[in-house]
């Protein structure tokens, strides 16, 4: 199989086009004559509230009759979110676990079939993370989400983190069991790779916390029950240290790579980050809802 070849530009090696000018140009607005919402921003994010009654938290994906879906609260909390757009040089996968990368083209423009989105789209992923994530030797991508309005798959808008040390293990031994033992033995990372399929983005962004400033303490395991297995995330307890931001006017050629695991003990406190969508409150009237895929990889080395 042969792949489109690119250069993607890591964004902290670009300057922020919109800070060194006062007038008005085509990264202010999207296509509809909006203005696109830039700038530090207070919102309120929604973090671990714990079950009343005392029980391990938990959460039912397939809803049982008469049950509740999941047994803990929201604390919804105002947060402040610094903008990354001019800040992206500093940081970085290893040190805060997420990174950004701009001018990365794709071939796959529609993502409406799974199987196309799998053979055109996994492969340009596969690429960008082998040729820019330091160490990486072997990637598995085991799965994808796309989010839209119209579709059954909304924004999540509650601080979360999609793996924790045990589901990280787990999805190796589940996607790779004959070589797990082995692997499991290396370094191994869970990072998924977010990008806008309408941008710029102008509703409901994705806000991420600078891992080195959440604390262990601050992360609660949460159960997901299906009919057959037990797996696990992460909730996230409000902690006011936490540093957030978000990237304003994401483009469609722009990527947030967001660490979910890292088995590397020398960065593994780092290897971590709590992300939401939320709800901007300078997102002007009339602006349309925000699309996106979510590519999730093992990357080992």
């Amino acid at each position: 199989m042969t792949t489109t070849a690119y250069l993607p530009t890591p964004a902290h090696h670009l300057s922020n086009p919109t800070s060194s000018s006062s007038h008005t140009t085509s990264d202010d607005v999207n296509f509809q004559g909006l203005p696109i919402p830039r700038g530090s921003v207070t919102a309120s994010l929604s973090f671990y509230k714990a079950p009343e009654d005392g029980t391990p938290p938990h959460n039912y994906v397939e809803p049982l009759p008469g049950v509740p879906q999941r047994n803990w609260g929201d604390n919804w909390q105002n947060v402040e979110l610094q903008d990354l757009r001019g800040l992206e040089h500093k940081f970085s996968l290893d040190d805060n676990a997420f990174d950004t990368f701009q001018n990365v083209p794709s071939e796959e423009r529609e993502f409406k079939d799974d199987e196309r989105i799998k053979r055109v789209y996994y492969p340009e992923v596969e690429k960008l993370l082998l040729d820019n994530v330091q160490g990486a030797k072997r990637v598995l991508l085991f799965d994808h989400t796309i989010r839209r309005p119209t579709g059954n798959r909304n924004p999540v808008t509650r601080v979360h983190i999609d793996q924790t040390p045990f589901s990280a293990a787990e999805r190796v031994k589940s996607h790779l069991p004959n070589e797990a033992e082995e692997l499991l033995k290396g370094r191994y990372r869970i990072i998924n790779v977010w990008r806008p399929l309408n941008g710029p983005v102008m509703a409901f962004p994705l806000a991420v916390a600078d891992s080195q400033t959440v604390q262990d303490e601050d992360l609660i395991p949460i159960e997901h029950r299906y009919p057959d297995r037990n797996g696990q995330t992460a909730s996230v307890q409000y902690n006011p240290s936490q540093k957030w931001y978000y990237w304003s006017g994401m483009k469609n050629e722009d990527r947030l790579l967001l660490k979910c695991f890292d088995s590397d003990e020398s960065v593994g406190a780092w290897g971590r980050v709590p992300h939401t969508a939320f709800e901007n409150p300078n997102t002007p009237e009339g602006a349309v809802g925000r699309e996106s895929i979510e590519v999730r990889a093992l990357v080992f080395g």
